[in-house]
C-alpha cells in the first residue's frame, strides 16, 4: 500500500483575512517552481511542476505544494515556505518544519 501524499496548501488570504494581491500570485509562484520535477518526468518548459500547483479552493487562489519537494530540493521547499511566511499567508496541511498537520 502506498503512503498518502502530504501537501502544504498556501492560501491567497493573509492571517488577517485580507485577500493577497496580485491576483495571479499563485500562477507566478508555481511558474517560478516549474523546474522542480520528479526524475524522468515528462513535461514541457511551459508546464507547472507536479510538486507546486496553483488551485482555486473555495473561491480562493491557492498553491498546493507536495511535501516530496522537501526531499527533492530543500532550498525550493524553503523558498515556498518563506514566501508564505514573508507574506503572512494562511497555510494548511502540514507544518513545513516537522511535517505535522497544521491550520494557521
Amino acid at each position: 500500500m502506498t503512503e498518502p501524499v502530504k501537501q502544504l496548501v498556501i492560501h491567497g488570504v493573509t492571517r488577517q483575512d485580507q485577500r493577497f494581491r496580485p491576483s495571479d500570485w499563485a500562477e507566478r509562484l508555481a511558474g517560478v517552481m516549474s523546474q522542480f520535477r520528479p526524475a524522468g518526468a515528462m513535461g514541457g518548459h511551459l508546464t507547472y511542476s507536479p510538486y507546486v500547483v496553483p488551485r482555486l479552493i473555495d473561491g480562493v487562489r491557492c498553491v498546493v505544494v507536495d511535501a516530496r519537494l522537501r526531499e527533492l530540493e530543500p532550498l525550493a521547499w524553503k523558498f515556498v515556505c518563506g514566501f508564505a511566511d514573508d507574506n503572512n499567508l494562511k497555510i494548511t496541511g502540514i507544518d513545513p518544519e516537522n511535517m505535522d498537520p497544521v491550520d494557521s
